[in-house]
């Protein structure tokens, strides 16, 4: 279909442009590591809200010098309220059979604030939790671009009709406009380097994408479009500029930050471009059918493709190529269904368009049925929450010592400040440290315990996601080198060597940090050599405060949440025993190698392994003597964390160092 083939407003470049988009996303969540970069095809979406929504109200303005508000919100509650809360009660109710108890009553939460549109806020409130639920596996988390979108449905209608009001002219208009999108702008960049969640879900900062599309359908923009000769060029740079941000752009990088500005522009060049209806420009390919296709079944495909490879992906964690591709026919299979039969018949429905007031009370109907469907399903998940699952829940949510004697003994990734808590006796025969991060501290709780049961002191210097060894680390919250923990780091070595302790003890979740074969968490961790030096730098400047130093060997890395694995497992009439890892998949033997071998050069230093706490020669099961022994992957579930402190008291006081190097 070429451009003179478009009827009306339709734009076939448009349509391909939204193929182009949730192509990317579906691609991302998929797995496709060849495009990393896919989830940017969300932004990609939002300029062409921008642009269409503009347009639209622009032209409203100019026939009638007013927009009818009521109207346009009503149009909006058709075209999107009815798939989505479609979706979302087929997800409640596939949840109903895949998912635990606890989980099912989480997420409909989620459900509640995507049927309201606010999923994006509750998101930001949990994101920057260190200890929230993992995202990938929420099946409602893609809503949040839903929710920003109609958040900006809802505010930039107003903002142009009171613009228009003040008559500025076109140019005067589109200045205030470019205004607006600056400062959203400004503040998104500023944001993303402070509080990456707020900046990705909080929809002020995502204006300006919406603002860029705004600015193209403008008549200053468009008239500068078709006037210029090289308008076809302009298209296929900006297709280029798509694709480089598809191929290029990772999670790594902070987003959206100045980064999002690839695909934005990309987007706007393409639909500045396709305003010169020229054969030349990649108008023409965009209009081909298959584009067009996949276009027109955009909006069911964005809401199908999450939960569909959510659920997918615990039903059956290694995915393979054929299982994705089956995954990818259910969705079409999906969208196609609520695309013809609801989304179609609803948006398009003379009806419901005969009157405004029969489309708003469509929308609270749908809205309030959402709402209703979201507090039942959560009502019926805990009545069907058993003694065992919530023996899980209670063994998941109990906090370890620190955090449960004060919740500030583990600062926050902002703090830098030392914060010193202190158990057991007030004139001890002996002193202990503890000093690392949220893996020192789930030993608290048995360190305590030892210290109470000897007569001894603790104290632990705490800070989340940051290790004790003195390296500088990425914060993938953050999304950039974390040096408020190098910072802090320095502070408590002083702190120590005030103190004078008799043992040193450091735990840190070394494999987040270091590149290895059982996890990775992002191309900013860092090489084993590197890691090493890092580890004796620390134990030698502990060394010399005359404390003994020991260094505790991470713990296993499970392959699923075992909190979640095991809940499931029992609703589903299943041993728990299917939550186990294979130890050869869940212990990383280089880097406790690499440790090991420093620690055995360094004075009154000890490296002491407790992966046998928790694994037997072949398995590191999810339950052990009937307690779950982990709360997610690799933090220690406090219950059974209560039982290894004779264990772990011989592993690093008894006369036989288990696993241990000593080097006096």
């Amino acid at each position: 279909m070429s451009m003179q083939a478009a009827q009306g407003n339709f734009r076939p470049d448009i349509e391909g442009l939204r193929a182009l988009a949730v192509s990317g996303v579906v691609a991302f969540h998929f797995g496709m590591t060849g495009l990393p970069g896919g989830f940017v095809g969300v932004d990609i979406f939002f300029v062409i809200s921008g642009y269409l929504i503009t347009r639209h109200l622009q032209q409203e303005i100019a026939r009638s010098g007013t927009v009818n508000l009521w109207r346009f919100y009503g149009r909006r509650a058709r075209r999107l309220l009815p798939a989505s809360l479609f979706v979302i009660l087929a997800t409640l109710l596939f949840g109903y059979f895949i998912l635990a108890p606890s989980e099912q009553q989480f997420y409909s939460k989620g459900s509640l604030f995507a049927s309201s549109y606010m999923i994006n806020l509750w998101l930001i409130r949990w994101a920057v939790d260190y200890f929230a639920s993992d995202a990938s596996n929420n099946p409602f988390i893609h809503y949040w671009s839903l929710s920003v979108e109609e958040q900006f449905y809802l505010v930039w209608p107003a903002l142009l009709l009171v613009l228009a009001r003040f008559r500025p002219g076109k140019r005067g208009l589109f200045l205030l406009l470019a205004a607006v999108a600056a400062v959203s702008f400004a503040l998104s960049w500023w944001v993303t380097a402070i509080s990456q969640p707020w900046a990705f879900y909080f929809s002020p900062f995502r204006a300006w994408e919406f603002a860029a599309g705004g600015l193209a359908s403008m008549a200053v923009s468009q008239e500068w479009a078709r006037r210029f000769r090289f308008s076809p060029v302009l298209g296929w740079l900006g297709l280029a500029l798509i694709a480089a941000a598809y191929l290029t752009i990772t999670e790594d990088i902070p987003f959206p930050g100045s980064i999002a500005l690839v695909p934005v522009l990309g987007t706007v060049m393409v639909l500045l471009s396709g305003a010169h209806e020229s054969r030349a420009g990649p108008s023409s390919v965009l209009a081909l059918q298959p584009f067009q296709e996949i276009g027109k079944l955009s909006y069911s495909l964005y809401l199908w493709h999450w939960p569909v490879i959510v659920y997918a992906g615990i039903l059956e964690p290694d995915l393979s190529i054929a299982h994705r591709l089956l995954c990818l026919a259910l969705t079409l299979v999906l969208s196609l269904f609520s695309y013809h039969f609801i989304e179609n018949p609803v948006r398009h429905s003379g009806w419901l368009a005969a009157k405004t007031s029969r489309s708003l009370g469509l929308a609270a109907l749908l809205t309030a049925t959402g709402a209703t469907v979201a507090y039942g399903s959560a009502a019926l998940a805990s009545l069907n929450l058993d003694s065992e699952q919530r023996q899980v829940l209670k063994s998941a949510e109990r906090k370890s010592a620190a955090r449960e004697f004060d919740s500030t003994c583990v600062l926050e990734r902002d703090e830098i400040a030392p914060r010193a808590c202190e158990f057991g006796a007030k004139n001890p025969k002996k002193t202990m440290v503890l000093f690392g991060d949220s893996h020192a501290d789930h030993w608290s709780t048995p360190l305590k315990r030892i210290a109470e049961n000897n007569g001894w002191r603790l104290v632990t210097y705490l800070k989340s996601s940051c290790p004790a060894a003195s390296v500088t680390t990425w914060n993938s919250v953050l999304a950039r080198s974390y040096s408020e923990c190098d910072q802090w780091r320095k502070l408590v070595f002083g702190e120590i060597a005030a103190l004078k302790p008799d043992v040193v003890i450091l735990s840190q979740y070394s494999s987040s940090y270091v590149r290895n074969d059982i996890n990775y968490i992002s191309s900013y961790q860092i090489d084993v050599s590197e890691w090493a030096k890092g580890i004796k730098r620390t134990v030698e400047t502990l060394k010399d405060t005359g404390s003994d130093v020991v260094l505790l060997r991470d713990g296993p890395l499970h392959k699923s949440y075992l909190d979640k694995c095991v809940a499931r497992a029992l609703w589903q009439d299943e041993s728990p025993s299917v939550c186990d890892t294979p130890r050869n998949e869940a212990v990383e033997e280089t880097i406790p190698a690499a440790e090991r071998k420093v620690v055995s050069e360094v004075g009154h230093a000890s490296y002491v392994d407790v992966v046998d706490l928790f694994c037997n020669k072949t398995t590191c099961p999810a339950v052990i003597d009937g307690k779950l022994t982990f709360r997610d992957r690799h933090h220690i579930a406090t219950p059974y964390a209560e039982t290894l402190a004779a264990p772990l008291q011989r592993a690093i006081f008894g006369e036989t160092i288990v696993g241990a190097v000593r080097n006096k």
